[in-house]
């Protein structure tokens, strides 16, 4: 099975206008999933679908994505708003008023969380949202699961992104998985960059968005005294690829740009393949 994932759309950036860059952005990204060589059988849009939470941009994910021939599901993250999302897309599960719900396909259980809360950049989970997941990973502790939510639980690098260690709802999120041993991957968005890493036993991904990307600077950051350090670049819009077998998961990451072919499946490189072919069991 393939899941491809897409992140931090921001549709609405440019309020009014139509034609903003990331609406041309989120249209290559979906030409890539429409046109391109990897079929995905199932599509994740992990959060901050929109950039101020407007009726009309959700309309426009929707016009987007909505014609894709293999299903979408959506996270919300912090740009959303949960009442104009739920107008757009009503087949979304809502318990308690949060976007939350399982899929299960192929022997893969995925639990999307809500973690937007309202007035708040970073994330939030609160104890209704905590007993629900509670409650869904003791429905099933042996089927291998993936947690999907819009923010990371840990300290990504870029500083004045950062989620602390020590915020409350990180720890209302590890204690309801605390246990859950079938829980092996938390997938994310948020940061606008690739990023891959351990956490309380889990590998965490963080999907590439395909609005602008957040610039590679480590350095600690004074909220008191702006140093002019660049933040957000125009990097290629990204995705991420997620492929789960009979041998687990691997993750890779895709950018949508224009590359020149240095080499293709011809006859001259039929011997390599043929070579790397006989070196694998059969």
């Amino acid at each position: 099975m393939l899941i491809a994932q897409i992140t931090d759309l921001h549709l609405g950036f440019d309020p009014g206008n139509p034609d903003e860059d990331n609406q041309r952005r989120l249209e290559a990204v979906v030409a890539r999933l429409r046109d391109g060589p990897n079929r995905p059988d199932l599509l994740l849009a992990t959060g901050d679908l929109v950039d101020r939470g407007a009726p009309e941009s959700y309309a426009r994910v929707k016009a987007a994505l909505g014609a894709l021939p293999f299903p979408v599901h959506y996270t919300l993250g912090n740009h959303d708003d949960r009442t104009n999302f739920a107008a757009a897309f009503p087949e979304t599960p809502m318990p308690d008023g949060f976007a939350q719900y399982v899929l299960e396909r192929d022997g893969l259980r995925l639990v999307v969380l809500d973690t937007l809360e309202p007035g708040r950049h970073g994330g939030g989970f609160c104890e209704t949202r905590a007993a629900w997941l509670a409650e869904r990973l003791a429905e099933d502790r042996t089927t291998p699961t993936v947690i999907v939510m819009h923010h990371p639980p840990f300290e990504a690098g870029i500083a004045w992104m950062n989620t602390h260690p020590d915020e409350p709802w990180v720890k209302r999120f590890a204690d309801a998985l605390a246990g859950h041993d079938q829980v092996f991957a938390i997938w994310c968005g948020h940061i606008h960059r690739a990023i891959v890493a351990p956490w309380r036993g889990k590998t965490v991904t963080i999907c590439p968005s395909s609005s602008a990307e957040l610039t590679l600077v480590l350095d600690e950051i004074d909220p008191e005294r702006p140093d002019g350090r660049s933040m957000v670049i125009d990097g290629p819009p990204g995705l991420a690829w997620h492929r789960w077998t009979k041998h687990g998961l691997v993750t890779l990451f895709d950018t949508v740009e224009s590359h020149d072919v240095l080499a293709s499946y011809t006859e001259r490189m039929q011997p390599l393949v043929r070579h790397l072919a006989h070196e694998r069991p059969h």
